[in-house]
């Protein structure tokens, strides 16, 4: 199983990489790899730039060999949906990025990953079946042990170069969007299963998944596999660790409030980024200027048809440290920041509803003896109770915790180093709902809500190539939605409207596509594909 590792020089500084082959000592019992350079890579763009003689022999082998390979069996598959993922994988980049990365199993992985997209919810065992009937970029059946042979030989630094380079495809002016998610797993063979905050509410133990967007691009570009234990709030010190790594510029983040802590913004400001988070309205930091504003919020000038609620914003100082372990003290200063406000009445009613009946179902609890352990916070923060020989138990609502509840209901908050406008501001937060829809197409589409593998290191690889095919989901997605395809069609019945074009193969002749219908024809255009053709 051949791999891409790289290797840094310390004499020189020169970074090379290598081709990596296992195999298994039979003597030995054990696994071994051989390496074969491959040439230096360039600092800047991360090309493999083979060497002189590599390069010479490179190109005297391909002296005779220009032009198609010949077709030596005739063959009929039907290639319509492939079709469309390799012209999309050409044109969005993946493909040559994979190349370079996997220059040897690129064909296999972009295969694996066209069968899941295609086959929903179908296992891997399933493959060979489909690879025998579609036209796809490996050409042949891969059996389920080669597959996670495959899984296995993806390594950390092919895939964080992956990583790199599709990052650098991304707008440097958009907003990346950051969430997480949790994957549930039956395995007990796997080092970062364990039970944590469950966002399916499954009570299963867990690994979970960080993952950044593109904002207006609407594609992942970079993921991070956790153990299930972990808290959001954790999670960005080493997110912005691999921003540095990665060598990501003008990062600008987008985050809800799980994220949110005074550490981690400090950290953000640290790392000269531009952000805009959600915080709870509980703070200190924003209880005072709510307080000031609570009067003024529901005013006219403050109202937004569009979204029917109220927004205001202030400027506020942030109380910025960072700790200078070089110099051994903390620097501190004051770092501007806005403060975004909103209030939706009906948010604020809907609020005080759900209040109202956990409130009546806490005392209902407590009247009657019917007490629930994990409720024990709840009774003590609402009710006073007290217990006679006669009357039993009387529960007594606290008012003055109930109207402090209240107060707050209705709104929210942002904060936000760089925008002033808090419309804008809740527009780029909005658009994040886009990493909740894709968590949902890695989980249900790609089947991956459970995982079925038995080794870590086949499940960072089965990872890896979901993450490949949900890079291809979020682009058509993207393009249904502006043409307002899903008025008319789920995404598996355009998948089916493409699926049943043919491609014919025959010695001597180029490929040829089967019919295409007109209406096959201006999907493809929809999805800002061309249409297969003779060529």
């Amino acid at each position: 199983m051949a791999a891409i590792v790289y290797q840094t020089s310390k004499k020189t500084g020169i970074t090379y990489a290598y081709e990596s082959v296992s195999f298994w000592d039979k003597e030995k019992q054990q696994s071994r790899a051989t390496r074969k350079c491959l040439g230096r890579v360039d600092p800047e763009t991360r090309e493999i730039i083979p060497t002189r003689k590599k390069a010479a022999a490179a190109q005297k082998a391909d002296i005779g060999k220009r032009g198609p390979i010949p077709i030596t069996d005739v063959s009929r598959s039907f290639y319509g949906a492939t079709y469309l993922f390799d012209s999309i994988g050409e044109k969005i980049g993946i493909t040559a990025d994979l190349k370079k990365c996997f220059p040897d199993t690129y064909k296999q992985l972009l295969s694996i990953a066209y069968y899941l997209i295609l086959e929903d919810k179908n296992p891997l065992s399933r493959f060979p079946r489909w690879a025998a009937t579609h036209k796809h970029p490996f050409g042949k059946v891969i059996p389920s042990q080669r597959s996670s042979e495959l899984f296995a030989s993806i390594s950390e630094e092919s895939r964080e170069y992956f990583f790199r380079l599709q990052g650098k495809r991304r707008i440097e002016q958009e907003y990346w969007v950051y969430d997480t998610t949790s994957i549930s797993s039956y395995s007990k063979c796997l080092n970062q299963v364990r039970f944590g905050v469950n966002k399916d509410h499954e009570h299963l133990p867990q690994i979970n998944l960080a993952m950044l967007f593109g904002e207006e691009s609407n594609l992942p570009f970079y993921y991070r596999k956790l153990a299930g234990n972990i808290s959001d709030v954790k999670t960005v010190k080493n997110l912005l660790a691999d921003i540095d790594f990665l060598g990501f510029d003008k990062i600008k983040l987008v985050m809800d409030r799980g994220f949110y802590s005074e550490a981690n913004i400090n950290d953000l400001y640290k790392n000269h980024l531009k952000f805009l988070i959600a915080t709870k309205v509980s703070l200190k930091l924003l209880q005072s200027v709510l307080d000031s504003k609570r009067d003024e919020m529901s005013t006219w000038t403050n109202y937004s048809q569009k979204y029917d609620l109220y927004a205001s914003s202030s400027t506020i100082n942030w109380d910025y440290s960072q700790d200078r372990p070089y110099k051994g003290d903390k620097l501190k200063a004051q770092r501007r920041i806005y403060l975004h406000l909103y209030f939706n009445s009906e948010r604020a009613v809907e609020d005080e509803k759900n209040l109202h009946n956990l409130l009546c179902t806490l005392q209902e609890e407590l009247e009657s003896g019917t007490i629930k352990p994990e409720h024990a916070k709840l009774y003590d923060k609402y009710f006073d109770v007290k217990t006679t020989p006669v009357r039993g138990a009387k529960a007594t609502a606290k008012q003055d915790v109930i109207d402090k509840a209240k107060k707050n209901y209705g709104y929210f908050a942002m904060l936000s180093n760089e925008i002033k406008d808090p419309i804008k501001a809740l527009e780029i937060y909005r658009n994040k709902d886009l990493v909740e829809k894709a968590f949902g197409n890695l989980k249900e589409r790609l089947n991956f809500s459970r995982t079925a593998v038995s080794s870590d290191q086949s499940l960072d690889g089965k990872l890896f190539v979901e993450f490949i095919a949900l890079i291809f989901l979020s682009y058509i997605k993207k393009k249904m939605q502006k043409k307002n395809l899903f008025k008319k069609y789920t995404m598996q019945e355009l998948f089916d409207e493409f699926d049943v074009i043919e491609c014919f193969e025959q010695p001597g002749h180029e490929l040829r596509p089967g019919e295409i219908t007109k209406r096959q024809a201006e999907l493809y255009h929809a999805i800002e594909v061309s249409p297969p053709s003779l060529q």
